[in-house]
């Protein structure tokens, strides 16, 4: 399958299928640097296979610590030092080799080295179907997530359906996280579909036709940030159990979809007491599912709210001092709305007691 965006200009190819990084070879520059940066555990399994297919022998490897390890400010600094001492200049690409977090660094990495160089999504994780659409990039401040970045789009996403047979449970789960988050996005019918092709960890695991629901993750996402790429208004949707999610995943350190989708949950319960699209029995189907997936709903009762709604607070969409949050008014469709303290802080009370039922 290959996608093509659909802005005025700057237009990039989406490449998903097995065996695609074999494509990477057309978009390589030619009498310039190129320069792979790879997630560690992704070249410790991967290696053979993917300089196998980059043909082109002077293209430099530099391997960078995995996940979130990678977007902190003291290690952002000591990578591009190393990346200006091999003497690139504004023709220069980088090629971004791992998940969501590997992207997000080295995207803000093209976007700042140079006042701003090509580089090629090659995401190897479900999660990053998500995070490797859009251009959004960049690295974590000592106080929250994401706070550090730029909009900077690739020149290509080379999505290799093959890097995904070495995914743990626990990244499987999170970039279903983010799958669902497209499903609900979209309508019921996909949300419901989603649920039945995988009833339980054991069927999602298989990853069986997963390709089909990447597809429509990545048509979902393209179709928001096209309207909207600097995030001014619809594409705040995509934040959708966001807001709640990034400060437990922050604290807690448990994988980003994985908080997603309890971030989810949560909004769910605001939904509920607003009287807005949700209610008990939707609910309880939900916090079920999750279950049945295996997501650690039970680091709710040793986190701290307190400290969650800190971390909310510092949100890039907040407007002054009141938490916004995406909130769902009907199927396929959701509102940005201020969400005060007490109500937080009972929706917490309240998810606390609804995991342990």
């Amino acid at each position: 399958m290959i996608f093509e965006t659909t802005y005025n200009d700057n237009n990039y190819p989406i490449i998903l299928k097995q065996n695609a990084l074999a494509e990477i070879n057309h978009f390589l520059k030619e009498n310039e640097q190129n320069i792979v940066l790879i997630d560690q555990d992704v070249y410790r399994f991967h290696k053979d296979y993917i300089k196998a297919n980059l043909e082109n022998q002077d293209i430099k490897f530099i391997t960078i610590m995995s996940g979130e390890a990678c977007k902190q400010m003291s290690y952002f600094e000591s990578i591009s030092e190393k990346i200006l001492s091999l003497n690139i200049n504004r023709q220069s690409q980088l090629i971004a080799i791992g998940g969501g977090a590997t992207g997000d660094f080295v995207g803000f990495l093209a976007a700042t080295l140079l006042r701003g160089i090509d580089f090629i999504q090659v995401p190897t994780t479900l999660l990053a179907h998500d995070s490797a659409i859009g251009g959004k990039v960049g690295i974590n401040a000592s106080v929250g997530k994401n706070l550090i970045g730029a909009f900077h789009r690739p020149r290509a996403v080379i999505y290799d359906l093959n890097f995904l047979n070495t995914l743990p449970h626990t990244e499987i789960r999170s970039g279903f996280g983010e799958v669902y988050k497209h499903a609900i996005l979209n309508s019921e019918t996909d949300t419901w579909h989603l649920m039945d092709q995988y009833p339980s960890i054991r069927e999602l695991s298989r990853l069986e036709n997963i390709d089909t629901f990447l597809k429509m993750g990545i048509e979902t996402k393209l179709k928001i940030v096209i309207e909207d790429e600097f995030e001014g208004g619809v594409r705040k949707h995509l934040n959708l159990g966001h807001t709640f999610g990034h400060g437990l995943e922050y604290l807690t350190k448990i994988a980003h979809g994985e908080a997603v989708m309890i971030g989810i949950l949560f909004q769910k319960i605001i939904n509920k007491n607003r009287n807005l699209f949700d209610n008990q029995e939707s609910i309880h189907i939900f916090i079920n599912y999750l279950k049945e997936l295996g997501y650690p709903l039970s680091i709710i009762n040793n986190a701290n709210i307190e400290l969650i709604f800190d971390y909310m607070k510092k949100d890039k969409k907040n407007i002054g001092q009141t938490i916004q949050m995406v909130l769902q008014e009907g199927e396929a469709s959701f509102t940005i709305e201020s969400v005060s303290k007490d109500e937080v802080l009972d929706a917490f009370i309240e998810l606390k007691s609804l995991i342990n039922e």
